[in-house]
Formats: structure tokens, sequence, C-alpha cells
């Protein structure tokens, strides 16, 4: 065939009267002139697209714009959405591929990590389109628990309101209200990212469908003996009033202080006392040990004492040791705050100590404070330590720089603390899930971070999904009105049902109350991928169709607490592994490597960008960075983009500025008869033209198999190389030798159909990366019978020549070879040279066929380029180069210089090159110079001396070849 879809080129030019012609200019093509006056001219070509595509408005023809509006790809954006081209399609396959959208918080603005999220999976998304597969690219929103309420109680706060006296049920209303404003934000941006979603099926996490698979998960679970009440350590936001899940708390370093207290040891002397070292004294009231290491002889003789916790009138604690305690740290004895540290309440359950809790849930100090009771935490801690100065229990305090836990999202310091909560037992779930990687069901890419999804799951802890929020799903747990609520309760679907069982067990006057806590956020994401295709209705169409999905693709900062979840329910709900691949990204960050904050003001507006640069330009430098890693994103990297965004435009123009004009019929014809499917017809090609289809390929078939692969990195960086190294600056500068010199229309003919054939083929391969481009330029082509978003991809394994390849490489060695000297000459580019080829007769039979090529591209004067098997009788007045082996060249200096102007020039040159060299010389030569300067100065003054050296010796010998052409000459 000669394009991948054989419809392209039709066997006749009828079909450009059913092209729309407003699309394009009547104005008459410019001419480039060479230096032999005869060429083909070429009036405009009409082309558009096929009725029903090129609607009017929708598309630009680079024809008639100087470059790629960007403004353009939200109206590109619309019509793909308007044409359905985002809905799966099972007419060209079966063979599904399912992306379930990382859903972003409904309260979210778009940032660099979304931008990197859907370029990747726009990515994936719109290559298995091109290959034919039935594809879903599912998207939707979070409700944000804590996000959400808190976004809503500060615009509350503005009106002088606060939720609690609004009440559950019309603070929720509210939320609601806020969604439907303002909920859409996020979605619209990202669209505006190209984003080729169904949007039909958007779902939300509060979606009455989801909410119902959310229940009876929580129902099947607890069923199961997977989910309990209890009292355990959580991380604990004061002002939100709720648990928070360890993503949700950031870690900062900042300063602080270690504050050094006097505990005596009772019935002691006064000399008898240990000094513990603190960062938070104010939890000195939850103390139920003082430990130290068995092995620290200071302490060896209190073992099994009583130390008296300071300010608590005489409260005793037992002095335990345990290796836990580290020596070396502060004075080596540790307090044992069970009720507000994480190691302590571990280290408290192990040995059996009790567990005091010393703060109320808004972070001030309860009635076992003492005194200090309703205190607020830090308010606390200043009180405690003058007070302890007082009575001499302070021994010092200094400076210390802390790691502080605070709240992703309401940037309060987080308070460990021991509540009543809803948990999940993790390990049953996880130990499937551990199987699935183990047994190559699941694939983790990069595959470094197998190991660690392996060592999270097999050291899992159990799961805090309970939230103190009004927004969210409401646990489906209703108690029983004058009963223990630990033991007395009921799990249902819903109240009605919920009552319907209270009353069988506790007679028809019973009265329940629904649990005031929400779930966890990350609980109903963790049903994502199965929910939104319609589970617990597993004969719901979509679920059997599109689960299990094929890819989940996300950050890796998520990967335990979504992701590796997703795996777990998905196993546990369905019996089957939610995806076959993970791939995880890595993060944006500046171009220094640092991480984007607003702190140090290096944050990238992904939309500022899309502004300046081009959405495509900002999807093509996303998606150039490795699975896994960093990357660095900066204005050089999109501007270098940009570029390539303005020169495929720029070749599209000069591909329809050289394409036969509709009223051509032969010219038409001519072009279409040519077919690069067989290697009959490749071979057939002059060798300018075989190399790059060879070339092109190739890079098809390496391409197709890194997208395979999820290399989009390789896939960029491959299609980029050829477009840019062997398209634009070889293929299109070597046609033009058969579009605008004489040789019949048979050899333009050729040209033109490879620039078309190539050309649509790169963009076919590139819009994965860049769609508003590619579809812009696609549509401007002849005779698009389909829109390229859901066009087919080029075939694999199609004939190249490799023979070609190496006589194209050996042309372009010697076009080189002569663009080198004659810039080493400062050759005037517009000046025409003479040249004599030297090589074997196999190497000239194929050079000379192509030596109009070789004359355009070297700028040589065509009328004396010979080709002979030995060098020339002016040889020794010539430059001699040697392109490749058993390939030279001789260029006559006197076409390219003055000789006599040159040698004046060089002499002076070399005088002052000398002048300049001596100098540095005799500074090096100075023994207080090399001895007193410093070692930098010194290193430059020797680097600059060997440079100079090295440019006296090049100037030397051509001053020296040039004088031996002066005096042969005579």
């Amino acid at each position: 065939m000669a394009f991948s879809n054989p419809s392209l080129l039709s066997s006749s030019c009828s079909v450009y009267s059913r092209l729309n012609p407003l699309l394009f200019s009547t104005k008459r093509r410019r001419r480039i002139s060479l230096s032999r006056p005869h060429f083909i001219r070429f009036r405009t070509s009409h082309f558009s697209t096929v009725a029903g595509m090129g609607d009017s408005g929708v598309f630009t023809s680079p024809e008639v714009a100087k470059s790629f509006d960007f403004t353009a790809e939200e109206r590109i954006y619309k019509w793909w959405e308007s044409q359905g081209y985002f809905k799966p399609n099972f007419e060209r396959g079966s063979d599904t591929f399912v992306i379930p959208m990382p859903p972003p918080n409904v309260t979210g603005s778009l940032h660099m990590g979304h931008a990197m999220f859907v370029t990747l999976e726009d990515i994936m998304v719109r290559y298995h389109r091109m290959k034919g597969r039935p594809t879903l690219w599912l998207p939707g929103t979070d409700h944000a628990g804590i996000a959400t309420q808190l976004v809503v109680e500060r615009m509350l706060a503005a009106e002088g309101i606060k939720r609690v006296d609004l009440g559950r049920d019309e603070f929720t209303k509210r939320v609601w209200e806020w969604k439907e404003k303002y909920g859409g934000t996020i979605t619209n941006q990202i669209k505006r990212l190209g984003a080729s979603c169904d949007w039909t099926r958007e779902r939300f996490t509060l979606d009455a469908q989801l909410s119902r698979a959310v229940v009876e998960a929580f129902v099947k679970l607890h069923e199961k003996g997977l989910i309990y009440q209890g009292s355990y350590m959580v991380n604990w936001s004061p002002n939100l009033q709720t648990a928070v899940s360890d993503l949700e708390v950031e870690y900062s370093e900042e300063p602080g202080a270690l504050y050094h207290i006097k505990y005596r040891v009772a019935g002691g002397s006064r000399d008898d006392f240990l000094t513990i070292a603190t960062t938070r004294p104010e939890t000195l009231f939850g103390d139920t040990a003082v430990a130290v290491h068995p092995e620290d002889e200071r302490y060896s003789k209190y073992i099994g004492q009583q130390a008296i916790v300071p300010m608590t009138y005489g409260r005793h604690v037992p002095i335990i040791s345990d290796k836990y305690v580290d020596k070396d740290f502060g004075t080596g004895v540790l307090k044992i705050s069970p009720g507000h540290d994480h190691n302590d309440y571990l280290l408290a359950r192990k040995l059996g100590l009790p567990i005091l809790n010393v703060m109320n849930k808004d972070g001030t100090l309860n009635e076992i404070a003492g005194l200090y009771s309703g205190l607020d935490r830090f308010e606390a801690r200043k009180k405690l330590w003058s007070e302890l100065e007082e009575t001499g229990l302070a021994v010092k305090k200094e400076a210390y720089t802390l790691r502080v836990p605070r709240s992703q999202r309401g940037g309060e310091i987080i308070e460990p603390l021991v509540s009543k909560q809803w948990f999940v037992t993790m390990e049953p779930l996880a130990e499937k899930a551990l199987q699935a990687v183990e047994k190559g069901e699941l694939t983790i890419m990069p595959e470094r971070f197998e190991k660690i999804y392996n060592h999270w799951l097999s050291n899992i802890k159990d799961w805090c999904i309970s939230r103190q929020l009004w927004w969210g799903h409401r646990i489906p747990v209703w108690y029983i009105i004058g009963k223990d609520c630990e033991e007395d309760y009921i799990v249902a679907s819903c109240t009605d049902e919920a009552l319907e069982k209270a009353r069988k067990k506790y007679g028809q006057n019973v009265e329940i109350y629904q649990d005031p806590d929400v779930l966890d956020t990350w609980f109903s994401s963790a049903l994502w991928p199965f929910s939104t295709l319609g589970w617990p209705d597993v004969s719901a169409k979509d679920f059997k169709e599109f689960y299990p999905t094929s890819v989940l693709e996300t950050g890796h900062d998520i990967l335990f607490f979504w992701v590796a979840r997703m795996v777990m329910m998905g196993i546990e709900f369905t019996g089957k592994v939610p995806f076959s691949n993970i791939y995880l990204h890595g993060l944006i960050r500046d171009s220094q490597g640092r991480k984007m904050s607003k702190t140090l003001g290096n944050v990238i507006d992904p939309l500022d960008t899309i502004k300046e640069y081009g959405t495509d330009a900002l999807r093509f430098s996303l998606s150039l960075g490795t699975p896994g890693q960093d990357l660095n994103l900066s204005t050089e990297r999109l501007n270098s983009n940009k570029a390539f965004t303005n020169k495929l435009w720029n070749a599209g123009k000069f591909v329809l500025q050289n394409l036969p004009p509709q009223s051509d019929l032969s010219a038409c014809k001519a072009m279409q008869e040519f077919k690069f499917d067989t290697e009959e017809s490749l071979f057939k090609l002059p060798l300018p033209e075989c190399w790059v289809v060879s070339k092109l390929h190739m890079l098809i078939d390496a391409v197709t198999t890194s997208y395979d692969k999820f290399f989009f990195g390789d896939v960029a960086r491959e299609i980029y190389d050829f477009f840019w190294a062997d398209f634009a600056d070889w293929y299109i500068e070597a046609s033009k030798s058969r579009l605008y010199q004489s040789g019949g229309d048979s050899t333009a003919s050729v040209a033109q159909a490879v620039l078309l054939y190539v050309y649509e083929n790169i963009l076919k391969l590139l819009h994965p990366f860049m769609p508003f481009v590619t579809e812009e330029l696609w549509q401007s082509l002849p005779n698009r019978e389909e829109a390229l978003i859901v066009s087919a991809w080029p075939l694999t394994s199609l004939p190249r020549q490799t023979d070609s390849i190496k006589k194209f490489e050996n042309l372009q060695a010697l076009t080189r070879a002569i663009r080198n000297a004659r810039a080493e000459y400062s050759v005037e580019p517009a000046r025409r040279i003479s040249a004599s080829i030297v090589a074997n007769s196999e190497v000239i039979q194929y050079i000379s066929k192509e030596r109009e090529v070789l004359a355009l591209l070297s700028r040589l004067d065509l009328q004396n380029v010979s080709f002979t098997q030995s060098p020339p009788g002016d040889a020794n007045q010539s430059v001699h180069l040697v392109a490749s082996e058993g390939l030279e060249a001789y260029l006559p200096l006197a076409d390219m210089v003055d000789i006599s102007s040159e040698v004046e020039r060089l002499s002076k040159r070399l005088a002052k090159m000398q002048t300049e060299y001596d100098g540095l010389m005799a500074r090096l030569s100075s023994p207080s110079f090399v001895e007193k300067a410093p070692e930098d100065i010194v290193r430059g003054v020797q680097e600059k001396a060997a440079e100079a050296e090295e440019k006296l010796t090049l100037t030397r010998n051509r001053l020296s070849f040039l004088q031996s052409t002066v005096m042969v000459s005579n």
C-alpha cells in the first residue's frame, strides 16, 4: 500500500471536488529559486478534509496560517467530543483497553501533577484507540472529605456562620451547593490538557451508585470480621476535629527546642534524679513509665525503682529498661507517654503499660493535667516550662530542629492521639495482593517499586477508616439507644434495614441512631476501578465489558495509600486483580531539581504555560521523563518544544505547497501510483526516497515497541529525532531538487508521494503526544476520510532497504564534509563552488545519480561537479576531504577564497595570535605568578595557553597550505 490507509490516495483526483475550499488560501505559493533557472511551478491545491469533517471554523490549514493558533485547541477538543470519538468503539476489535483516571479532588485546581498524569494516560489511550482497541478512559472526581469540608467551612466563616450552628443536614446541603457551583473547575481544566476521556461516564465518589458500592464493601468486610471498632493511636487534627490518614500528614523540619527536665527518684536523696530530654514537655502528664537502656551503666541502679513525674503532685511511674532506648540521644532517658507518641504507644502495648490521654479533641489539655486543664497545648508548654524553672526541675532548654507533622489540608500541627475509631484488618487482604505480583498477574513499572510494594504489604498495619466529618460516606452502623456502643450496634445498608434488624433483636420499641462519623475518602477511592463500572452489580454491561481494567497510572507517592488498597479491594470483592499494569510517574521539579513551592516562587502553572507555549509543547515536555523518576521542567525545554510545534507546522506548509493542484489530474494520478508496502516498490525508489521511507518504517517498528513497553520518553525522542534530523533537515531539503529543478513531472511525483506518506505517518506516530497540532495538520492534508484521533495506527514490519540507508549516509557524510570546509574557509552561503568526487565505480554510480541533491545540499556549482576514480590534476591546489572510507572530495581552493587576500589576512591573524600566546607563556614562566597566584587562576591561564597553541598550529598549517598553493599556481 502507498499509505497506512489505502484510501488516502485514491485512484483519481475527483475526491478533491468534495473538499472545503474555505480553509485554504488561493494565493500562488512561494517559489524557491535555486542555482538553475528551471523548476516546476505548482499552483495552490485546494486540499482539505472530506465533507462533514472540515467544518468551517474548526480547522485551519498551514497554507493560510503562519503558525498553529493555540486558541484552536478548545475548538478541536469540542469537535472531538461532539463526534463521540472519546467513547469506546467495538467496530475494529473487542480487546478492550481501560484506564480508570485517578480522581482529582473536587476542590482541586490544575497543577503540574495533574498535567503529568493526564499527559501520560492520554498518550496510552490515544495510542490504543488508534490501534483499534475499544478504549475507555473513565474520568471522575473525588469528594475529598477533609479538603471540601474545610473549603466550605471557611466560606461560611467569612459570612459569620459556624458549621455546628447550621446542623449536619443543612451543612451537607451547603456543601452540595458548593460542589454544583465550583466542582467542575478541575474537570474543565483537565479537558484543556486534551484528555480524551469518555465524559458521558464521568463519576463522582458520592454518586448514588458509588455510594451503594461503598456501603456494600463495608457490610461485606464486616460480615467477614475484617472491620472492627477500637481505641488506637491515630493522627488527630485538632482544628478539623478528625483523624487524618498518613497521606494527609506532611513532615517539615522546623526550629524548636529540646527541654531537659529532672525526674526525681522516689525515696532517693536530692541527688537521685533522672534527666529526660523531650521536645513536648506538656505530654509529661501522660507519662506512664521512664525507660533507660539495660546496658547504660549511668542508670542501672535505678532500674526497678519509681520516678516522680514533675508537676503532678507526686505521681509515681516505674523506671524500666528496654533496648528500644537510644543511649546516645539526649540524656539517654526516655519518658514514655503512650497516649501521645506513636513509638511510645507501641512500646506500651508491648510492655503492658497503661495509656493516659491528657488532651482534648480540640488540642487543649484535659483534667488529667490538673491546673493546666483547659490550656491550649502550646500555651501549656510555655507555662509548664516557666514553672519547672521556678521549682528547680528545669535543667536547660536548647535549640533543636524538629520534624513537625502538619496537616496537609489545614497546615496545623497534628497530634498523635488515642481515639475510638473503625479499622480494617489488613493482613489477610495484603496476602492476596502480594501473591498477585508474585504470580505475575500484576506488573509494577518501574520494577524497583515492587520491592517497596512488597515491603509495605508485608509489614502492613490495620487501616483507620473513620473520620469525624460531616461530608462523606456516613458509616453504615447504627447504635441502640441505652446500650453500649461497642457491644450493641447494627451494620446495615440503610436506616430501614438497620431498624428492621434492631427490632428483631431488641423489640419493636427499640430506638436507633447512626454513627456520626464518615469513612476515609481513600475507602471509596479503593473501590474506584470497579465501583465506577457498576459493581456490586456484576451483571452491569460496563462491568462485564471493561473489568478488569488495563493500566493504573499515578504518582509513585501514593503507591501504598491508594494503589495497593485498590489491588486488595479489587481481589477481595471481584476475585480479580483490578488492573494488570501499574505505571508510576515521578514528581515535577523546577529546572534546578527543586520541589515546586509557593515559598520558593518556582511554581509553574499549567494553564499559564498552555497560553504561552501551547498544550502540545507542555505535553511533549512532560512526556520526556523516565517512569518513576522526577522530571525537571524548565522554560528552556518548553521553548524548545514550542519550536518543535512550529517546525512541524512549517513542514506541513511545505508539503501542502508542493502537492499537485486539483486541476492537474495526471500529476495527481502519477503521485498516487507510488506504493511503499512491498520490497519491490521500495527498491524502485531513488536513493533519498528509499532512505527516508526505510527510516520511517524502522521508526514505526521502534516506536510501536516502545509504546507497548510504556517507554514514552523513548518514543518522544525517537520521533523528534527522525522528524527533525532525517525528514526536515535532510529529506525536505533533498526533495527540493525534485520539486524545483528540471527533471520532469515523474521526478516531482515521487517526491510529492514520499513527502505526503512520510509526513502523514509522522503525524500518526506523534498524535498521542501532541494531539492538537497533529489533528489540525492532518485535516489540512488531502483526502482525509477520518479524523486523526480515530485513524488506523501505521502497520509494522514494512520493508526497509538497509543498503540504501548506508548509501545515503555516505551522501550525508560527503555533504557534511563539504559544508564544514565551506564554513572553515568562510565561503559566502550563496557562492557555488566546484568539486571533484573521487570514489570507486560502485560508489560513483549511486552518488552521481544524486548529483542534483548533492549540489543543492552542499551549494555546489552543478555544471562543475565531476565524478572520477582518481584525484583530479589540480589536487594539490584543492582542499582534500575524506567523507568516509572510499569516498573523497577535492574542492578547488580558488573557488572558495581569494588566495592572496586570505594569505594576507591569515598572516596578520597569526602575528596577533602569536603575541597573545607569548604573553600567556610569559606569565606561566614567571615563578612569582605560578607560586603566588590562586590555583584556579593559574589553571585558567594554562588552559588558555593550550587553546592558543592549538589555534596557532591550525592557522600555521592553513597558511602554509595556501602559500604552497600560490607557489604551485605561479
